[in-house]
């Protein structure tokens, strides 16, 4: 196919990049709003890393890939984990400029145009912004609001604050340049989780800097059910040890106080079996934390009263699952101490960035 136009030739070309896996139920949504970027469509390129989905995932991206004039491109990613779909992504990609973006989130539609502005402005290396973190029935939206505040997840920026402009420590659904991206080398294909907090660790390492800008919106589905929620938060906090051991720097106090406050409840509960100070103890450490919990729910659930005790329910899986998490994994990474600060090996981005001509290939689908 001969190239669609020459209208917006000298606007950077824009790689999408999107580790999924049997995201059937919000990947069109997905897409969709890329579809309905303000950026021109013939400068941006789509390539979705198909961590071997067992449902219609697949099937969904490459029937939309078959209708449409954005160049959408399915590779597959056997590691079938985060890391190593981004690394099979980075590899195909051929922009000056990339975007990671999930499945499972909807983006502006001046995302992609407000990444390349803040990039190209030279403001910082890596850009994102403010996630609206919702959710679809009564427990989806009580475990939104409780990810949503301060109380269930500290002062993580991109999901706390959306009212002004700051450099950060990290965001979701980042833009980079591709130059920083060839500096700080591949994802850790280790880390399950985590790896987007340790990435933008080493790139702040090479005195990079990453940006929040509320101009740059995103809307993310949370889990839909409590054990899901479990399930993520535990290996948040069970994945974070190893990133702790890489770069022990790259911590903040936030991270640590659902393991301290773990902790506290193991020791204390032991102490209570034998001592009156210990009882005394324990329940006032439950006691404190449930009084807590309690008025961060009415305020998180507002007039929806209906849903304080989900929310409730919602921010005590996040403190403990993330500090149990914590807690195993200190276990199974304990011979891990002197294992820090690899080196990340260079992802082989193409480096052919202007060249246009192989989008009936990439319309084709999978690759």
């Amino acid at each position: 196919m001969e190239e669609r136009s020459n209208e917006h030739v000298g606007e950077p070309l824009v790689s999408v990049i999107m580790p999924v896996y049997n995201e059937a139920e919000y990947i069109e949504n997905g897409i969709r709003s890329l579809l309905a970027q303000t950026y021109p469509i013939a400068r941006m390129e789509v390539i979705v890393a198909d961590g071997m989905s067992s449902d219609r995932t697949r099937e969904i991206v490459e029937g939309i890939a078959s209708n449409t004039e954005l160049a959408i491109k399915v590779v597959d990613n056997p590691g079938r984990i985060a890391p190593t779909g981004l690394n099979c992504a980075l590899r195909r990609a051929r922009g000056s400029i990339i975007v990671r973006i999930d499945g499972h989130c909807e983006v502006d539609r001046y995302y992609v145009s407000n990444c390349v502005r803040l990039l190209s402005e030279a403001k910082a290396d890596g850009v994102g912004g403010p996630i609206e973190t919702i959710g679809e029935g009564v427990v989806a939206e009580s475990i939104a609001l409780a990810m949503s505040s301060v109380f269930g997840v500290g002062g993580s920026a991109f999901r706390t604050v959306d009212d002004r402009e700051m450099y950060t420590d990290t965001v979701a659904f980042p833009g980079y340049t591709r130059e920083i991206i060839e500096r700080a080398g591949a994802f850790d294909e280790e880390l399950v989780r985590n790896q987007d907090d340790e990435y933008n660790y080493r790139i702040r390492k090479l005195g990079g800097k990453i940006l929040l800008s509320p101009s740059i919106r995103s809307r993310y589905y949370s889990r839909s059910t409590l054990y899901s929620l479990w399930r993520q938060y535990f290996q948040y906090g069970y994945w974070k040890v190893r990133v702790l051991q890489l770069h022990p720097r790259q911590m903040s106090l936030r991270q640590f106080i659902p393991f301290v406050f773990v902790l506290s409840l193991v020791v204390l509960s032991l102490a209570a079996a034998f001592t009156t100070a210990g009882k005394w103890l324990f329940g006032a450490t439950v006691v404190s934390y449930l009084a807590l919990n309690l008025a961060a729910s009415v305020y998180a659930a507002g007039r929806r009263v209906a849903l304080i005790p989900f929310v409730a329910l919602s921010f005590l899986i996040l403190h403990l699952s993330y500090g149990f998490g914590s807690m195993f994994g200190l276990f199974a990474f304990r011979g891990r101490w002197r294992d820090h600060d690899k080196s990340a090996p260079g992802v082989g981005i193409e480096t052919d960035g202007e060249r246009l001509g192989e989008r009936s290939a990439r319309n084709s689908g999978s690759v």
